[in-house]
């Protein structure tokens, strides 16, 4: 079975031990984030603010705690019937999960201070955007 391999770019990937250099443009735009990462956060911050188990929330949700888990770290692209379903084990509707989720995407972001006061570190766990009619919804 042959191989295939991507052309080599010397200006992202250098030789040795499989180390792999990543490039940043200064001034690039950061890509936006997918929807897969943004829901998966959320569902992870709804859980934690409530105190729950990935296992227990699992268990309601009908899914084994590996997908919940994979599905919280944006690793997996769930059904809108894998959605129902969490967000129900929730106590929320789809239509209120993925409105924080809409929001969330469509607002611009702002830096969240840390507790420190410092601004926290860039990326769509670690930011906060303002929706554009000023509310923040919470589930």
């Amino acid at each position: 079975m042959a191989e295939t391999s991507r052309p080599r770019n010397p200006n992202t990937e250098r030789e040795g031990a499989h180390a792999r250099v990543q490039v940043r443009v200064i001034g690039a735009a950061l890509p936006e984030p997918l929807w897969r990462v943004v829901l998966g956060a959320r569902l992870r911050r709804i859980r934690h603010e409530r105190g729950e188990r990935l296992v227990d929330t699992a268990d309601r949700a009908g899914v084994s705690p590996q997908y919940l888990s994979e599905v919280e770290r944006g690793l997996k692209e769930p059904s809108s019937e894998m959605i129902a379903a969490i967000a129900r084990a929730f106590g929320l509707t789809l239509v209120d999960l993925t409105l924080g989720v809409a929001e969330y995407l469509g607002a611009p972001a702002v830096d969240a201070p840390s507790s420190s006061g410092r601004a926290a570190p860039a990326g769509p766990a670690a930011s906060l955007r303002a929706p554009a009619s000023g509310l923040l919804l919470a589930a």
